[in-house]
């Protein structure tokens, strides 16, 4: 009878702490900062398959910006690249999970070929920015934002400001739109952003560890309070959708098995604002633009000529 009691609370502890443990484990693979040598290896990466945007982005003249510079724990990095043309429109290019903002040439070049000044942040907890902990956009998107009135000091009032992003990086703008924006904020394209935070994480649970959502994201929400400050539950881009009245553009690969393709037909249906939505046949997550770049710059122009002078 003895040994039934101390085995009725030691099986439960044993499971409490192994789940746990897991999800400590899970928490710091999901939301540490990428190793120094992992991040070398990831960039070597994308100098060899994105060389030609790799030289493009070589050739540009280029300034680093710096936000909170005053601040060694939340100092952030920026690349800004000035059209070789005065012009007073820009686009603020938000980059994916573990990416940076040279991972994101490819699309400065676009942009630039659109007649856009660009600007590309280093999100919290990557590249030259500070931070060890991913926020998936909850926090980068209030230092987007500080990016913005930064655009508007260089540029002057009367800029144009578009809001790109591509993966973490849409959610990271359609996130902003529910935030009270300076006006210069013209129009927003979000490429496979998710829908929320919580969803995201749950179905990564399933799709590559083949782990239920309960217990092990209420744990890794314990971790994220305790590390970040805030409940995964408010990183909702749907929530945020539904206070935003900017004209916004939703692109999403037809065959996205990382951020589902589901996800952005409810990105669409949550915002009243002027909207356009682009499924791209055949493309997986984050490849619309690989796909055919012609027909994605030609998307985006059309977008923008509607609602940017």
């Amino acid at each position: 009878m003895k040994w039934q009691k101390i085995a009725g609370i030691a099986v439960p502890s044993a499971t409490f702490l192994g789940v746990t443990a897991a999800s400590a484990a899970l928490y710091r693979y999901g939301f540490g900062r990428m190793r120094k040598k992992e991040a070398a290896q990831q960039l070597a990466t994308f100098n060899r398959k994105k060389h030609t945007w790799r030289h493009w982005y070589d050739q540009q003249p280029r300034e680093d910006w710096w936000l909170y510079d005053d601040d060694p724990q939340n100092r952030l990095h920026a690349l800004y690249l000035p059209h070789p043309q005065p012009t007073k429109k820009v686009v603020l290019i938000a980059h994916g999970y573990h990416g940076s903002a040279l991972t994101m040439a490819s699309y400065a070049q676009m942009f630039q070929e659109l007649g856009y000044n660009v600007l590309m942040p280093d999100n919290r907890a990557h590249g030259e920015s500070a931070g060890e902990w991913v926020n998936f956009g909850w926090l980068d998107r209030l230092d987007y934002r500080d990016w913005c009135l930064d655009l508007v000091d260089h540029l002057g009032p009367d800029c144009e400001i578009i809001l790109f992003g591509v993966s973490m990086g849409g959610a990271i703008v359609m996130m902003m739109s529910g935030e009270i924006l300076p006006p210069q904020v013209k129009a927003i394209i979000e490429d496979c952003g998710y829908s929320s935070l919580t969803a995201e994480l749950a179905y990564q649970m399933k799709a590559q560890f083949h782990l239920p959502e309960f217990p092990f994201v209420p744990v890794a929400n314990f971790f994220n309070h305790l590390t970040l400050g805030f409940d995964l539950k408010d990183v909702d881009s749907l929530a945020a959708l539904r206070h935003n009245q900017r004209p916004i553009f939703f692109i999403h690969g037809e065959r996205d098995d990382f951020v589902p393709t589901e996800m952005v037909l409810k990105n669409y249906a949550a915002t009243s604002a002027p909207k356009e939505l682009w499924v791209v046949p055949n493309a997986d997550h984050a490849q619309a633009f690989g796909v055919d770049p012609s027909a994605y710059k030609q998307h985006v122009q059309t977008f923008l000529n509607r609602y940017v002078n």
